[in-house]
């Protein structure tokens, strides 16, 4: 850390789903911190990540995408994550995509806007808009829909133009202490990180056949003079989702075993034995007790 004074505050990124919020976060920390698909409503907690530029230190959370409609007990602690990164912020990214502004941006912005203070809106993805001179009026419609501090075009995919968001995100921060040591770039444990790779690694691969059925928990970590061993039970809703999960001769699961494994061990540094098993437990998104259980808060 610099001699300058520090300055340390907690920045909420907010929008639709598919914004590119989770991959703006882990570019903006410089490693994989939150999970990433193309599908919507990915993200199911609220994960902070952490990046320290100069004397200050900026704690992104990422948040699940907004919705309006809140169909399972699952959807409402999403959502309720949504607005508890609200409150808590002192900054608020409005994340954007320059390919699909849509009515149903505005509409959340709206609701969204009272009560905050500072909101830098982020317009994504403009390396996919040709010509560049398709972005002004854009911006322009941003500014018209809110009173944002500052509206900044940027790709989180290529990382074009983000020195830029940072610049404007550190003039806004409070001066304080730092909350996380030099070299922390989150506080979520192992195990959950864990499980999250694990179920990026089952959504891209089953796409749409078992969407949102899909739960990871990690039951079993342990480091040993050979590695780490890892036990961890894939939770699905349906019976019939069992046979698609598990592939026929076991072969979707050695695919994703596969797959999770080299970043399971960049993760952890070191070898990796993963055992997986699928389980069924009925509904468990429209399950309470079965939430919590999942380190899901519950309110």
């Amino acid at each position: 850390m610099t001699s300058e004074a520090s300055r340390c505050g907690t920045i909420a990124v907010v929008g639709l789903p598919n914004v590119g919020k989770s991959t703006l976060v882990n570019r903006l920390v410089g490693e994989k911190v939150a999970i990433t698909g193309p599908r919507p409503h990915t993200t199911r907690h609220a994960v902070r990540g952490v990046l320290n530029h100069g004397s200050a230190q900026l704690v992104f959370q990422d948040t699940p995408g907004v919705a309006r409609h809140h169909s399972t007990p699952l959807h409402r602690i999403m959502q309720g994550s949504v607005q508890a990164a609200l409150e808590d912020a002192d900054i608020v990214v409005a994340m954007f995509s320059a390919t699909d502004l849509t009515v149903e941006d505005q509409r959340w912005v709206e609701r969204m806007q009272a009560g905050q203070g500072c909101i830098v809106a982020v317009l994504n993805k403009v390396d996919r808009i040709k010509p560049k001179t398709k972005l002004l009026p854009m911006l322009q419609q941003l500014g018209d829909w809110g009173d944002f501090t500052a509206v900044v075009p940027c790709s989180a995919a290529s990382g074009a133009n983000l020195d830029n968001v940072v610049l404007e995100l550190v003039k806004h921060l409070p001066a304080g202490p730092w909350l996380f040591p030099p070299g922390q770039v989150t506080d979520a444990g192992l195990t959950f990180r864990i499980g999250e790779i694990i179920r990026e690694k089952l959504m891209r691969r089953l796409h749409a056949e078992v969407p949102y059925g899909l739960l990871v928990e990690v039951e079993h970590l342990q480091q040993t003079k050979k590695g780490w061993r890892i036990h961890a039970v894939i939770w699905i809703e349906r019976e019939q989702h069992k046979p698609i999960v598990i592939g026929k001769g076991g072969d979707v699961l050695k695919a994703i075993g596969s797959s999770a494994r080299p970043e399971i061990r960049r993760l952890l540094e070191g070898d990796v034995h993963l055992e997986l098993w699928v389980k069924v437990r009925e509904s468990w998104s429209a399950d309470e007790n079965a939430l919590k259980r999942f380190g899901f808060e519950v309110s």
